[in-house]
């Protein structure tokens, strides 16, 4: 069995993304690792050689920024990089710049590989996550955030990414059958220094809308206002041990009093069939669970 990784990443450095930490965090189950590196105005490129794996491969693309619909983009920059892996790989294991997997998952993944190799009726690899805002303490329980998505693919052409890359589908547009396992991806996007996280904002706006919406909708400021959050939990776990050195660098403060939280009805009525049943009342599912 054979594995590839990949990625996307464009102003890693300008944006802080942990970038470094997510390829490191699956570096181990990956026999190579293809980077696709956007046009950058920053050290992307060295900051990702300073890994200093042999496994790594990068790529150079051009972001089409005038592809400014649904987050097009970044579904068309992922398939730049998962089209680059070749034939003889089984498997192909995705991250985003911004998602890190914990050392303790990766047994969990390569068996779950090794399971299901010979098994043509899974298409994918199914992974739980943990989505924190503000600082490394607080996780999202609001039910906007997904619960769910598919980071291990077969290393099969006929797939693609979905939408602005929310998980993948396969050609003519079906969804992948899947096998959930019991792996975490922590999701980073909103725990970064308030400065990069504002600037990182502004620009992907312009991702989904045109320069007319940006200009009124989007709060032009030096940081980043973490105050209007969702609902946020306390996080009880640990986390991945290639994010201690940056989680030690954190140089802003947050907390929030989860006793505050937003509690509506409907709110409660869905979290308590979810704690009794495990079903989430009302989830988009990208995929096709399989038994």
């Amino acid at each position: 069995m054979k594995v590839c990784g990949f990625t996307f990443v464009r102003n890693g450095v300008k944006f802080d993304y942990p970038i470094v930490e997510a390829i490191q965090s699956i570096l181990p189950v990956c026999d190579s690792f293809l980077v696709a590196i956007g046009n950058c105005e920053d050290g992307t490129e060295e900051l990702i050689r300073s890994i200093g794996s042999s496994k790594i491969k990068i790529i150079h693309t051009v972001w089409d920024d005038s592809l400014r619909e649904g987050g097009r983009v970044l579904a068309v920059e992922t398939d730049k990089a998962f089209q680059a892996i070749t034939e003889e790989f089984d498997w192909a294991f995705y991250l985003q710049a911004d998602e890190v997997v914990h050392e303790s998952s990766l047994p969990i993944v390569k068996q779950a590989m090794l399971d299901n190799l010979h098994n043509p009726k899974v298409d994918a690899l199914l992974f739980k996550y943990f989505h924190f805002y503000g600082s490394y303490q607080y996780v999202g329980e609001a039910y906007s955030w997904c619960r769910r998505e598919i980071r291990v693919i077969r290393n099969r052409k006929d797939i693609f990414s979905y939408r602005d890359a929310q998980g993948f589908r396969k050609k003519p547009n079906e969804k992948l059958r899947v096998k959930l396992i019991d792996a975490y991806v922590y999701h980073y996007s909103w725990v970064r220094d308030p400065r990069a996280l504002q600037s990182k904002v502004e620009t992907f706006h312009k991702l989904w809308h045109d320069d007319q919406w940006v200009e009124k909708m989007v709060v032009k400021a030096e940081e980043f206002d973490y105050g209007n959050a969702e609902v946020l939990g306390l996080f009880k776990g640990t986390h991945p041990a290639v994010m201690n050195e940056r989680i030690a660098r954190q140089s802003w403060s947050y907390s929030h009093d989860i006793s505050r939280n937003p509690t509506t009805f409907k709110f409660l009525f869905k979290r308590f069939v979810e704690r009794l049943t495990g079903w989430r009342v009302g989830e988009y599912r990208n995929y096709k669970l399989l038994g």
